[in-house]
């Protein structure tokens, strides 16, 4: 498509001139028609939350009673109808739906002839830019991907964590004016991600976010082995500090027998971590070896250090 081509849509050409503040109330998209395909954690709350600013969601589509449930709670009285049915009832389309899914839906969808020219179709999923999207491009629609960097709950409670929540926007130049606010319009701030580092910004946000889960819980697990009633209330100080000094500080905020070079601690710990759990030493020592490395590299600890605790990380595994 060619900038003339997003233009021809009146109802978008004031946002499509790439001049405007999409903060600015007067430079918003028109009340839209909002449908959900796919009524998991998110659609329903990007659903609600756009409700919230000024747009009605007209159709949703869910399979599993879960699903159902969420649309109830988030979306009271909107009818639940099937993917092509939304398509032909909305203006703006959330597809929230597995990011392994997408593509299928997409091209499944665009064969439906259901897709309409000029209609917004948006997905949520972090691991895709918009190039998952042209099978329906190519029959008008208007591409947009906006991820919410955030987990969701599937509940009420989302609608307050959206406010300030960054949002991966990806988008023909043309709809980045209305991409960005889109986001704004749900609380959101938008953060530009280019498609061709699109795989790797999710693989950032996974790696932090997903990978931290695992963490926490497996320190949870040693806490409670300890004969700690309330991991919970232990740690929850401890690593909120540590988050908050790593995201401040980076590599300057590494603490702990790994980043003062105490081999003989880290040793111990091993010891330890083998009488609790077959699954969490080998964490620990991935770990370990990359804090080491950042360590060294920071000059946190000297190359004597880093070698004998990669000395000890590596004696149960040879």
């Amino acid at each position: 498509m060619s900038p003339s081509d997003f233009a021809d849509h009146g109802e978008f050409a004031p946002l499509a001139d790439g001049l405007g503040d999409p903060a600015d109330p007067g430079n918003r998209p028109a009340r839209l028609a909002v449908g959900v395909v796919g009524t998991g954690r998110v659609g329903p709350a990007l659903g609600a939350a756009l409700q919230l600013a000024g747009h009605r969601v007209v159709a949703a589509s869910g399979v599993s009673a879960a699903s159902r449930r969420r649309a109830e709670a988030l979306l009271p009285g909107v009818r639940i109808v099937t993917p092509p049915q939304v398509l032909a009832a909305a203006d703006l389309v959330l597809l929230t739906v597995p990011d392994d899914a997408l593509a299928d839906l997409v091209a499944g969808l665009a064969a439906t002839g259901t897709v309409r020219p000029g209609q917004l179709l948006v997905h949520t999923s972090g691991a895709h830019g918009v190039a998952v999207l042209e099978p329906a491009t190519r029959a008008g629609a208007l591409p947009l991907a906006l991820h919410p960097a955030m987990t969701f709950t599937g509940t009420s409670v989302d609608l307050a964590r959206l406010a300030g929540c960054p949002f991966g926007v990806t988008a023909p130049e043309e709809l980045r004016p209305v991409a960005e606010a889109l986001v704004v319009e749900m609380g959101g701030e938008p953060e530009w991600v280019p498609e061709d580092v699109r795989p790797r910004y999710h693989t950032a946000l996974a790696h932090g976010a997903n990978h931290l889960v695992t963490l926490v819980a497996q320190a949870m697990e040693l806490l409670r082995a300890a004969g700690v009633a309330e991991p919970g209330r232990m740690l929850g100080p401890l690593l909120g500090a540590a988050l908050d000094n790593s995201l401040r500080s980076g590599d300057a905020a590494l603490t702990g027998p790994v980043a003062r070079g105490d081999a003989g601690t880290v040793r111990r710990h091993l010891a330890q971590l083998s009488t609790v759990s077959p699954d969490i030493p080998a964490a620990y020592r991935a770990m370990a070896r990359a804090t080491a490395q950042r360590a060294l590299a920071h000059g946190t600890i000297d190359e004597a250090s880093a070698a004998a605790l990669l000395d000890v990380l590596n004696e149960e595994t040879q």
